[in-house]
């Protein structure tokens, strides 16, 4: 799928993916945001008839991301997980550990509960609530930088409206960019989408069938 979208913020070269994540380039990093593994095994063991294959579809999305993008660090910018501990947390190490090359960071959000294994996985660690990257803060929750920062965010997993005819609609992942504060978008399919406040100032770029796209009016720059 393509294209992607290429621009400069705060002194740093950033590419938002379709795939729902970010490339820093100039880091060789990748960032990604609540992939909340666990919550099909979660929702099912307690009753609600969740497709058993959702999961299954998310890990391979992410192997797919890893491979086309190989790189030196993968940030989880939080909720990685969904509640405890269960078969998805087995496979996630699983698919980590093939990918030697690569160091992974878990920025914890509110739905992270388990603890890393230390004895399963070599290149996997869990990092302080917000880290510094470049010029760059990386966190879960926009409220975990610190004023004036420049933060790249998951938590919030933005969508965006867009209206057609005959009061037609239909709902996009997007990113949003609104002065010093950029909120990624899930990359879980069973998230769900939240509209964020759109101020007069905030750019918007949505995930559609062809790639990733300003939307008009929201492009970032302008």
């Amino acid at each position: 799928m393509s294209p992607s979208i290429s621009f400069e913020w705060n002194q740093e070269k950033l590419v938002l993916l379709p795939e729902k994540a970010v490339w820093l380039p100039e880091h060789d990093a990748l960032l990604i945001a609540d992939l909340h593994f666990g919550k099909t095994a979660h929702f099912r063991k307690n009753g609600l008839a969740f497709p058993a294959n959702s999961a299954a579809q998310d890990f391979h999305l992410l192997q797919a991301l890893l491979k086309s993008h190989p790189c030196k660090r993968v940030y989880f910018l939080g909720d990685l997980f969904h509640s405890e501990e269960n078969h998805e947390w087995d496979t996630l190490l699983d698919v980590l550990a093939s990918f030697q090359k690569t160091s992974f960071f878990l920025i914890p959000g509110n739905h992270d509960l388990v603890s890393i294994p230390k004895n399963r996985i070599s290149n996997f660690l869990c990092t302080a609530p917000s880290i510094k990257l470049g010029h760059l803060t990386l966190a879960h929750d926009p409220q975990d930088s610190n004023k004036g920062d420049y933060t790249i965010c998951g938590h919030i997993h933005p969508g965006y409206r867009l209206q057609g005819k005959a009061r037609q609609s239909i709902m996009l992942p997007a990113f949003y960019i609104h002065e010093r504060l950029l909120l990624l978008p899930a990359f879980g399919a069973l998230t769900g989408l939240v509209s964020p406040h759109i101020s007069k100032g905030s750019s918007v770029a949505i995930i559609g069938p062809t790639g990733v796209h300003w939307v008009p009016g929201r492009k970032f720059g302008t």
